[in-house]
């Protein structure tokens, strides 16, 4: 029994050792950007023993209320955490941010009527500008996940890099379509008419109560200000080769998703990581129920092959 307790006690005391060599790594700092309707925060995480200039990731969350972490209320998977801490072991700083109405940034969220998608766009620009302010950083690289590759492809015109992680390849109305499309025949011939009214630019007025959830009109504009959005068009604009990077085990995002944003331009990297699913954590089953459990496990960690291929990218 006392050598149970002397080995536990060695295991507790090189986790402690571990976690504090790591954290010596690097300095987190809480960092602020000033918006009209409110601030926005986020943590900026730099290396330790800086001798010169390094480069930057500016690390966008994705849809509903994900946070700088990449967690929200429902799941605590710290995926985007562990991202900026294993850039940080390789030398590379990280600025990551709750959206505005997102965790900390509560209340700089716009009313729903009021809120645009090129908001998100315009804060990620912001943030662009804030970061090339200091005389640390050589270079700035866009990371977004999912929803937050679309915000910062967008952005990263301003950028000297862009990495898209599990981002999909087409515009949302069409992502909508193909989801609404399983309900089947009444609930299209029901929905596709307001989606294509919305992506021509134009509100519904008259919504059928079932569908209200979804289209109601104070969410109207936000929608038509998403829809005319298409990833392979706004990615072509940068002038850069991008880094698109996919898990072959991402229950939301398809390979042929990273593949569209890939072939728009011969400069452009695909990465296809092996196992990886769309919180960037390894689950070698194929099993549904394991993926999804990975989405609340704070304990798993990112995949490393995903740390390697933006390493890599950064640095060349």
């Amino acid at each position: 029994m006392k050598f149970i307790y002397l080995a536990l006690s060695i295991l507790v005391l090189s986790i402690t050792t571990l976690n504090a060599q790591e954290n010596a790594l690097s300095n987190s700092t809480p960092i602020e950007l000033k918006t009209n309707s409110g601030i926005i925060y986020g943590t900026l995480l730099v290396p330790t023993d800086i001798k010169a200039k390094i480069p930057i990731a500016l690390i966008i969350a994705g849809s509903g209320p994900t946070d700088r972490d990449g967690n929200n209320q429902m799941m605590k998977n710290n995926s985007l955490k562990q991202l900026a801490e294993s850039l940080a072991m390789k030398g590379i700083a990280s600025l990551r941010y709750d959206k505005r109405g997102i965790a900390e940034s509560k209340q700089a969220g716009k009313s729903e009527a009021d809120l645009r998608f090129d908001d998100y766009i315009q804060d990620a620009t912001d943030w662009i500008k804030l970061i090339k302010q200091n005389p640390l950083f050589s270079k700035i690289i866009v990371v977004g996940h999912s929803e937050g590759s679309l915000i910062g492809m967008n952005a990263a015109k301003f950028a000297d890099g862009f990495v898209s992680l599990s981002g999909a390849g087409n515009s949302a109305d069409i992502i909508l379509k193909n989801q609404i499309g399983a309900q089947g025949q009444q609930i299209q011939d029901m929905c596709f008419p307001i989606l294509d009214s919305l992506k021509a630019g134009k509100t519904v007025e008259n919504i059928n109560p079932v569908l209200n959830n979804l289209f109601r009109p104070s969410v109207q504009p936000y929608m038509i200000s998403w829809f005319k959005h298409n990833p392979q068009a706004d990615i072509k604009q940068l002038k850069f080769p991008c880094l698109i990077i996919q898990g072959d085990n991402d229950l939301q995002i398809s390979i042929n998703d990273a593949k569209q944003l890939a072939d728009v331009s011969k400069k452009n990297n695909l990465v296809i990581i092996e196992k990886m699913n769309h919180v960037l954590k390894i689950v070698d089953s194929g099993d549904r129920a394991d993926n999804i459990a990975a989405y609340s496990n704070a304990s798993l960690p990112i995949a490393t092959a995903l740390t390697e291929a933006i390493v890599k990218y950064i640095k060349n």
